[in-house]
């Protein structure tokens, strides 16, 4: 086994915080009882932050959080704002230092080498290029501790390091029923660099999509703010109050109308959690057959038995949301050549693709059915 890059910086706790639970006397006779504070999130609020109650800022900040967690960790003592305990009700100001700490180092969590078939599309010592498969989740996780895709490159990776000197860092993310193109960092440096292109929008990232509906325009932007949503934690959607959510930008164009659904091309300026599946949405466009948001029911046409039979038989042949991350471009973080990788389709989505293109070929479903 092997175990994940994480390394919890320790802080004196004593120089940061007194607990309510001891007297200045208890911590002064006895310092067994004054532990090691971890820092999990660090974050220096912008210049530009407007005053935002804290539990709500944090929510919008730190994924697979409740507003409930963010507020019994701040009861819990567990929230310092510049290195100080506060309240759920405190507004976070320009230039506040933010630290959530715990008071024991976070459980390592390991990886389990597992040799499960992955298709590399290019590999160097730096980095490696996957073309990941719908139902693969990215890291092991809640529910999901093996058969991930860390797992499959822990073994491959161990194969060239005995050792297991080299560990799988995954310098982005895509949902477990999207397939595509994923960078895979092999080294601490290369992560960063890869990082750092990511922060500053310089990764050139396209996905193709099926969705719900015609497009009027052959090309838009979607721009809007995108945090969970408040009646289900699982999903999330557009905001139009600006304190609320990460900002979030979408460019799309429209590669094919087949009557009831499209063909879309996205390339994403920003890389918020579901952004091209919330933002779609957001427009009236859902993605096909995405059942988080709505998009595995009829939402074009008239729902009659042989144009339902038909949807239904597409809905089979690719269990999931039509989404492939197709296009990824940077630059080499060691090299600096610009790279740009490509991906075919996967076959269940040309599979859908190809049945809708010879139906809106044959002939006008709308007419059809009518």
């Amino acid at each position: 086994m092997i175990k994940s890059n994480f390394v919890p910086r320790k802080y004196n706790f004593s120089l940061l915080i007194t607990p309510i639970n001891y007297t200045t006397e208890d911590i002064d006779s006895d310092e067994s009882i004054i532990p090691e504070v971890f820092v999990l999130h660090r974050f220096v609020v912008d210049k530009g932050q407007e005053l935002l109650r804290i539990d709500k800022f944090l929510m919008d900040r730190i994924e697979n959080v409740t507003r409930v967690k963010i507020q019994d960790a701040i009861d819990s003592l567990k929230v310092l704002v510049n290195e100080k305990p506060t309240k759920s009700s405190y507004k976070v100001k320009p230039g506040d230092e933010i630290v959530i700490i715990a008071f024991e180092a976070p459980r390592d969590l390991e990886i389990i080498p597992e040799n499960i078939p992955l298709e590399f599309v290019y590999e160097d010592e730096h980095l490696a290029i996957i073309n990941k498969k719908p139902g693969m989740v990215a890291h092991p996780g809640y529910g999901n501790y093996t058969g991930t895709l860390v797992n499959a490159l822990a073994w491959h990776f161990q194969k060239g390091a005995p050792d297991g000197t080299i560990r799988p860092w995954l310098v982005h993310r895509i949902d477990k029923d999207t397939s595509g193109l994923l960078i895979v960092a092999k080294t601490e440096m290369a992560m960063n660099k890869l990082a750092i292109q990511f922060k500053e929008h310089t990764i050139d990232r396209v996905y193709n999509a099926i969705v719900w509906g015609v497009f009027k325009e052959t090309e838009g932007t979607i721009i809007g703010n995108i945090a969970r949503s408040e009646r289900d934690r699982k999903i999330f959607k557009v905001y139009d109050d600006p304190e609320i959510g990460k900002h979030a930008i979408t460019h799309y164009k429209v590669l094919q109308n087949l009557t009831y659904v499209s063909l879309v091309e996205c390339k994403l300026e920003t890389g918020r959690t579901h952004q091209i599946r919330v933002h779609l949405k957001h427009i009236g466009h859902t993605l096909f057959n995405d059942t988080h948001y709505g998009g595995n029911k009829i939402l074009k046409g008239v729902v009659f038995s042989k144009y339902k039979q038909f949807v239904e038989n597409c809905f089979s042949k690719m269990p999931r949301q039509a989404l492939h991350a197709k296009t990824i471009g940077f630059e080499h973080p060691a090299t600096g050549e610009r790279m740009l990788f490509e991906s075919e389709l996967p076959s269940d989505f040309k599979s859908v693709l190809e049945k809708w293109q010879k139906v809106n070929e044959t002939y006008d479903l709308g007419e059809e059915l009518k």
